[in-house]
C-alpha cells in the first residue's frame, strides 16, 4: 500500500491510555499497468497514487494513464516468479483495479518505508553523534571539530571514516508498527509510533 504522511497525533484506547500515532492517507491505489513474463520478461504490478493536475503531466504520462486519471506517484511491485508448486504466478490484478484500506485490519503489524528528512551538509557532531573536543585547557574553536582523521601511516584518510557530509534523505524502514485505527470512508490509517519523512511524504506500507 502507498500512503501520504499527514501528521503526528495521539489517540486514546478503550482503557484511556494515550497512544502516539502517525496519521496516513492510504490509497486508494489504481492499477496502471500489469507486466508479464511474455512481454516484459518479469511479473510486476504498477500502481498510481496521489492527486496531480492533468496539465502538469507530460504527454507520455497522459498516454500511459489514459482513462484512469492524473496521479502524482507511480510505483511498481514485483510478483513472485514461482509459486510453491514451481509454476509461474499470474497477477490477479487488471488495469483499472482499485486497492484501498480494506486490505488491512486494526491490530495488524506492518513494515513502513519512507525517505527521511534531508538535512543538508552537517558536521560530524550532528551527523554521527561525536562528542567534540574539550571545552577547557586552551581550546577555542575546536569544540565541534572531528579530531584526528588519520595517522602517520598509511598517510591518507581511511575509507569509510565518519566525516562531515550530506545528512538525511535516505530510505529508512521501520518494522513491527501496529495499525491502531482505520477510517475506511476517509482512507485514513492511524499507525502507532513515529516514522521517517516530512509531512506530505510518500510512505510504503508492507503487510
Amino acid at each position: 500500500m502507498l500512503a501520504q504522511k499527514i501528521q503526528m497525533s495521539q489517540i486514546f484506547d478503550e482503557a484511556g491510555n494515550v497512544i502516539p500515532v502517525t496519521v496516513l492517507r492510504a490509497g486508494p491505489l489504481v492499477v496502471s499497468q500489469v507486466k508479464n513474463r511474455e512481454k516484459d520478461k518479469y511479473e510486476a504490478v504498477q500502481v498510481a497514487f496521489g492527486e496531480k493536475k492533468e496539465k502538469n503531466l507530460a504527454k507520455a504520462q497522459k498516454g500511459h494513464l489514459k482513462g484512469l486519471g492524473s496521479f502524482r506517484w507511480l510505483r511498481e511491485f514485483r510478483v513472485a516468479p514461482k509459486s510453491d508448486f514451481g509454476e509461474p504466478l499470474k497477477s490477479d490484478f487488471k488495469r483499472g483495479d482499485k486497492i484501498d484500506t480494506s486490505v488491512f485490519k486494526e491490530g495488524d503489524l506492518v513494515k513502513v518505508r519512507s525517505a527521511s528528512k534531508g538535512r543538508g551538509f552537517q558536521g560530524a557532531v550532528k551527523r554521527h553523534g561525536f562528542r567534540g573536543g574539550p571545552r577547557t585547557h586552551g581550546q577555542k574553536h575546536s569544540e565541534r571539530e572531528v579530531g584526528s582523521i588519520g595517522a602517520t601511516w598509511p598517510q591518507r584518510v581511511i575509507k569509510g571514516k565518519k566525516m562531515p557530509g550530506r545528512m538525511g534523505g535516505n530510505m529508512v524502514t521501520v518494522k513491527n508498527l501496529k495499525i491502531v485505527k482505520i477510517e475506511p470512508e476517509k482512507n485514513i490509517l492511524y499507525i502507532s509510533g513515529a516514522m521517517p519523512g516530512a509531512r506530505g511524504a510518500l510512505v510504503e506500507i508492507i503487510g
